[in-house]
């Protein structure tokens, strides 16, 4: 049996649908905060159980007979260190036999900041003794996407990250890789760098993004405090903000970029062209 947390979404979603390509529905465990949001994931026949990090009961039923875990990193910046140890206690006392963590890449050296809680839940699941593999992620592209709309309606691409090259994948890579990991025998112990097999600056998305929709759009490099500024100015939280823009000015040092191939090499094809992730963004 396997229990994917974070079920309902995105990239948990991902990974059940490509599990299901291969496992039995009944063998699969949607564990999820919110059991009704999976009502789809219940009609193909998957187990849909509660699992809420702040609830350890709940998490000790979702995980029960769970032979593999994929757990998804929390959402919840600041909070998810925490929340992952709960998970990795339940697992414990479940006696899984395989937990895959979602990391983020190169986690012990990253200068992200954003890598902090990735580090911490990655002692802990070193300390539980729990047999454990590292699926270290690189950046989404969906990351940039999704702000094509805004890209096209400004006619600007806005960040700090100058011309650091990005080795981002999309986000059904990275599921179609933890799909994989799962259903191979041997992953305990392992940790796989995973990265797009190409690299784009910011500059090259704004120039993409400019030859497939045929408008004038171009990369504006911001100091990091005025990327912030613009970011909170579209309405995200002064401390996710800072966080964004902490994570551009160290993709300007290279903290996002990666030339190992592990992940076209897990899921067996190369990884999603930036053109095709482009193309899937522009408005219709």
């Amino acid at each position: 049996m396997i229990v994917v947390t974070g079920a309902t979404g995105q990239l948990g979603r991902l990974v059940i649908q490509n599990l299901l390509k291969t496992v039995p529905a009944a063998q699969i465990v949607a564990a999820v905060r919110s059991p009704q949001k999976a009502a789809d994931l219940a009609a193909l026949g998957v187990q849909v159980r509660e699992a809420d990090y702040t609830k350890p009961a709940t998490l000790a039923a979702a995980f029960a007979g769970a032979d593999k875990l994929l757990l998804v990193s929390s959402s919840e910046i600041g909070q998810r260190a925490a929340q992952h140890r709960a998970a990795i206690d339940a697992a414990r006392a479940a006696g899984v036999k395989l937990v895959a963590y979602t990391s983020i890449l190169r986690a012990p050296t990253s200068t992200l900041a954003l890598a902090a809680e990735h580090v911490e839940t990655e002692a802990m699941l070193r300390a539980s003794g729990l047999p454990h593999v590292l699926l270290r992620n690189g950046w989404y592209t969906e990351n940039y996407t999704g702000s094509v709309p805004a890209a096209l309606a400004h006619g600007a691409v806005i960040g700090s990250a100058g011309a650091g090259r990005i080795a981002a994948a999309a986000r059904a890579d990275y599921a179609a890789a933890a799909a994989a990991v799962l259903l191979k025998d041997g992953q305990a112990g392992k940790v796989y760098e995973l990265a797009g097999d190409s690299a784009f600056t910011l500059a090259a998305l704004a120039a993409e993004i400019a030859r497939q929709s045929g408008k004038a759009v171009a990369y504006q490099d911001l100091p990091e405090a005025a990327y912030k500024a613009a970011l909170v100015g579209f309405g995200l939280p002064e401390g996710f903000a800072a966080l964004l823009a902490q994570s551009d000015v160290a993709a300007s040092q290279g903290a996002l970029f990666d030339d190992g191939h592990q992940l076209g090499a897990l899921i067996g094809r190369p990884t999603t062209p930036l053109a095709d992730s482009v193309a899937a963004a522009l408005p219709r």
